[in-house]
């Protein structure tokens, strides 16, 4: 039976799996105290996928102290050679009397075969369920893509408080105020992938990457920038695009692999991805597909009305990242989706708003929509 006591150790781990936020990629962000009654002897936290587990430092912290110990963990441990040895064996020969744990592995070489390991060799396993759902959100993607094979998907955009994004003339810069764009740069960096669209990389040019120094992120090594990918149907990108300096090895995902321009896409460093065609551009389902077979977790979409209409449209988006400015463009300016006509209130996308706040002068409104998740 769980006490207060186990509640506040693993309120720890939590805390130092946090630690991972922007670092961990593609592996889920993990922390864990070793304890024995109110005594820490011992914690860490993964830091960068190919270096040791959570388990491992905080056990090469405890040394001798961890035998007979209670292992507070946020997920549970690994039971088979990744790239990184199993923690379940390093946490029996540690001599770890007692593993307590936030939630259920969901990836299929795990599953709750860490936890049985564990009973196997004598040490008592027991679930913290009211922790798991903080373990869960910190890993969202990660749970996403064990489950379904598919990223997160999170669309941010921003507006102006009617809802238009650019002038009638494209120009949009810049509707939010600094701090609001500081923190989408924070949202970047923790992603897998930055995804957009031709059209934005054609009409704006812009770098898509994260410009900001370690010690704004709270880690002391370099900025780990995320992939980027675009939906490019036809491969029409400017071979010349900004994108092209700022990112390694971008995805061109395309229903034309064999178009004339691939040749000068690829010499810019471009990995071309052919993929199936759509009523509106590159299927979104073979996409996620695609991205999520390279271990993309969480899938960072900053795009024109077009793409992100259509992903609201064919029900794939999983959260709304809306930065809202206190000024007004008006009715000729762009909106935020291009969606189907609607034929009655019926059929109107619902939200349910799991977090609003300002950011500077501006509100950050982040939002599910309400629709079938079954996709």
């Amino acid at each position: 039976m769980a006490t207060a006591l186990d509640s506040a150790h693993m309120a720890r781990a939590l805390r130092l799996a946090a630690r991972g936020l922007y670092t961990t990629d593609p592996n889920p962000r993990v922390g864990c105290v070793i304890a024995r009654g109110e005594a820490v002897v011992g914690e860490g936290w993964h830091v960068v996928a190919g270096e040791p587990h959570a388990e491992i430092h905080a056990l090469q912290a405890a040394g001798a102290a961890a035998r007979g110990a209670t292992a507070y963990v946020t997920l549970e441990p690994c039971c088979h050679q990744g790239r990184t040895p199993p923690c379940t064996e390093a946490l029996i020969e540690a001599g770890i009397a007692r593993v307590v744990c936030a939630l259920r592995d969901p990836n299929p070489r795990v599953a709750g075969q860490g936890f049985e390991r564990l009973r196997e060799a004598g040490i008592r396993v027991e679930r913290l369920e009211g922790a798991g759902s903080e373990a869960r959100t910190l890993n969202i993607g990660y749970v996403k893509r064990m489950a379904t094979g598919r990223p997160w998907i999170r669309v941010k955009l921003a507006a102006s408080l009617d809802g238009r994004t650019a002038l009638e003339s494209g120009e949009s810069r810049w509707i939010t105020g600094e701090p609001a764009r500081e923190d989408v740069h924070r949202w970047r960096a923790r992603s897998s992938c930055i995804l957009t669209g031709r059209g934005t990389v054609a009409a704006d040019d812009p770098a898509l990457n994260v410009r900001l120094a370690p010690e704004a992120l709270g880690i002391d090594r370099a900025v780990r920038q995320p992939r980027l990918a675009i939906m490019d149907r036809a491969l029409r990108t400017p071979p010349r695009a900004r994108v092209f300096d700022t990112h390694t090895g971008v995805l061109l995902l395309t229903a034309a692999p064999d178009a004339p321009g691939a040749a000068a896409l690829r010499a810019r460093g471009a990995e071309i991805v052919g993929l199936p065609g759509h009523a509106r551009g590159v299927d979104p389902g073979a996409v996620f597909a695609e991205l999520g077979r390279r271990e993309v977790n969480e899938l960072h979409v900053e795009a024109g009305p077009t793409l992100c209409g259509s992903l609201l449209d064919s029900g794939y988006v999983d959260e709304l990242l809306l930065y809202m400015a206190p000024t007004l463009l008006g009715s000729g300016a762009r909106g935020m989706f291009d969606i189907a006509p609607l034929a009655s209130m019926e059929q109107r996308v619902s939200l349910h708003v799991r977090e609003l706040r300002h950011v500077g002068r501006d509100l950050r409104i982040r939002a599910l929509p309400l629709i079938d998740r079954e996709k």
